[in-house]
């Protein structure tokens, strides 16, 4: 037997090596709502070449690294919706996700789809709380266990529980059920728990309503990684012991993420954030990204990059608004129109006007629709700030969307008011606007 004095001598090096090995590093990299921004916009900011350059040089100097994103990677730009959101997920296998969820736009091609970019993705596609017969997730997986620098992080991958009805249609969901979020992360999260040292959520969903009350009410879960919300957070967003981050959409910034991970207690014990620009001007793109977003840019490059006319200033979303209104009405001689703010998608830039831009601003393939209503049944949203005439008739011009879901919020603030007459494309209307316009002011 060894002397006591030698035993205990000989335990003092193991003290701080125990100590020291149950606290580990995790970086998560993260980015949301890349709406198949492929290239960089009007002021030289995002694109996916430069995005993935940027990845790749946050992992050189990594040793534990995750990149996770947040959902809505189609449904932006016209290579996603003339071809439907698949070259998006092609490109998307070059920047090296190691797990992404869902978001509501990826339904908008069809239920069907959505299966399908989960069949192109080469990086888990998940769907924690759209489940099918037997609970089946819709993209076949609700969660995945990678173990990064010797932690097991356990990523439940969720999407918005109120958006049938509201953002997608009914028809686009099919026979698929979306349930509640924090219900199916608090199960999902019960069930990983013995097998994981770290949990994360990956949530498409209301960053104050849903991710908050995800850190709030499921103490099993440490960190929210947020997609939906176009804004970002200004700074970490901290409830409950946990963590919250969301960005900026189109892939203008990256997010880091550096946690230092509890092992013992399964807690962050600390966490630092920072966004990192995607700045075209400094970043070099990656070569392999480049060459796939030149080639299927190219085979839309005929259709979209032609010019249309011309603006003398650059117009933001609630420019737009008014702008795209106008349009709507003059082209099918209605008195009013409406557009949700949702309906505007991006900028326009100052200078010459591509047909481009108007497929950036208007993505969605949604027809125009109009309506003969009295004044006094016309909506609250449309009657604001104007004189009407309760007993006269007047003409409303919106889309087929919005009249099909006019009581969701956001919307017309309406119910069972009907638009008999179809007419153009929304975005081929405002298109031909333009043509006759030739100068926006």
């Amino acid at each position: 037997m060894l002397p006591r004095r030698l035993f205990l001598w000989l335990l003092l090096p193991l003290a701080p090596l125990a100590a020291q090995d149950a606290t580990r590093h995790l970086t998560i990299l993260h980015s949301n709502d890349l709406h198949a921004h492929l290239l960089p916009n009007d002021r030289g900011m995002g694109g996916f070449a430069q995005l993935a350059a940027a990845v790749r040089r946050e992992r050189s100097h990594c040793d534990a690294c995750l990149y996770l994103n947040a959902g809505d990677l189609v449904q932006g730009t016209p290579v996603s919706t003339l071809f439907q959101g698949v070259p998006v997920y092609q490109i998307a296998n070059l920047l090296g996700f190691d797990a992404a969820t869902i978001g509501n736009h990826e339904f908008d091609y069809g239920w069907q789809k959505t299966q399908e970019f989960g069949r192109i993705a080469r990086f888990p596609l998940l769907s924690a709380n759209v489940t099918g017969e037997g609970g089946a997730a819709l993209t076949g997986k609700p969660y995945v266990i990678p173990t990064v620098g010797g932690i097991r992080v356990a990523i439940i991958g969720v999407v918005l529980g109120d958006m049938v009805g509201t953002m997608v249609t009914a028809e686009a969901v099919g026979p698929w059920h979306v349930l509640p979020v924090v219900e199916t992360v608090r199960r999902y999260a019960r069930e990983v728990r013995d097998r994981a040292d770290l949990i994360v959520v990956l949530g498409h969903i209301h960053d104050e309503q849903e991710a908050d009350a995800i850190l709030r009410d499921v103490p099993e879960v440490s960190v929210v990684v947020v997609g939906h919300n176009h804004d970002g957070y200004k700074g970490l967003r901290r409830v409950n012991g946990g963590f919250a981050v969301l960005l900026r959409s189109y892939g203008v910034e990256l997010g880091r993420l550096d946690l230092e991970v509890d092992l013992a207690a399964k807690k962050v014990s600390s966490a630092e954030w920072k966004k990192i620009p995607i700045n075209s001007r400094t970043i070099a793109p990656a070569p392999d990204v480049a060459q796939a977003v030149a080639e299927w840019e190219a085979k839309v490059s005929k259709i979209v990059d032609v010019p249309v006319g011309e603006s003398k200033r650059r117009l933001g979303s609630l420019e737009l608004e008014r702008l795209v209104e106008r349009a709507m009405a003059e082209e099918t001689g209605s008195d009013f129109a409406f557009v949700n703010r949702g309906n505007i998608r991006d900028t326009l830039p100052a200078g010459p006007i591509l047909a481009r831009a108007i497929w950036n601003i208007l993505p969605f393939d949604n027809r125009l629709v109009v309506g003969t209503f009295k004044g006094s049944r016309l909506p609250p949203m449309v009657r604001a700030g104007r004189t009407i005439d309760p007993d006269r008739e007047y003409t409303l011009v919106t889309t087929d969307f919005t009249a099909a879901n006019q009581a969701a919020p956001g919307q017309l603030g309406s119910r069972g008011l009907e638009f008999p007459k179809t007419a153009a494309l929304q975005r081929d209307a405002v298109i031909d606007w333009i043509k006759k316009k030739k100068v926006i002011e």
